[in-house]
């Protein structure tokens, strides 16, 4: 496993952390090389990125994976699903009463904000409402695929520690840090 856990790539450092979904090596390498902190993986290309990046991979899926750092389980299957140790567990809430669940069933560390369809509403306006929600301490991960800087820079400046994106994201990363 992974030495690095996805709680501490997410919190370290300054502003909010992108996590990339990729299905390649290729995509894998690139959103590291980008200043990704993480990448979410399904079962079928997990080996092959695992070989490729350092990063905190992140599973999705109804199974555990070897070589994940972090899973992703839905808080509706909070109570149907064993939660292995070792694992970081990231619960999916889509709104406020699964949210509450998930503090009394599991206290997780960290929440994957991924708010149901609304109309009239943004993806980001959605997040927005939940995350008053989430306690200090708890890290919040936003599910809407941004496309813009400025998306990004809106969560961040609520508060909102990562958010999961697609494709390349050197745009959204912002500006190189300094050489020190």
């Amino acid at each position: 496993m992974n030495a690095r856990r996805l709680s501490q790539a997410i919190a370290e450092g300054d502003g909010i952390s992108i996590v990339v979904e990729v299905d390649s090596a290729e995509a894998a390498r690139a959103a590291e090389d980008s200043r990704a902190e993480a990448v979410i993986a399904d079962g079928n290309s997990l080996p092959v990125i695992r070989a490729a990046t350092s990063l905190p991979i992140i599973c999705r899926g109804d199974r555990r994976l070897d070589g994940a750092d972090a899973w992703i389980v839905q808080a509706s299957l909070l109570g149907e699903r064993e939660l292995e140790p070792g694992l970081e567990w990231i619960v999916e809430v889509r709104k406020e009463d699964e949210l509450e669940a998930a503090l009394e069933t599991l206290d997780p560390e960290i929440f994957l904000l991924s708010p149901e369809q609304s109309n009239g509403q943004s993806a980001i306006e959605r997040v927005l409402e939940l995350l008053p929600d989430v306690p200090a301490g708890k890290l919040a991960i936003a599910d809407i695929d941004a496309r813009t800087r400025e998306e990004v820079e809106e969560l961040e400046r609520a508060g909102v520690d990562g958010v999961i994106v697609s494709g390349d994201v050197a745009h959204l990363v912002g500006a190189e840090p300094p050489d020190v």
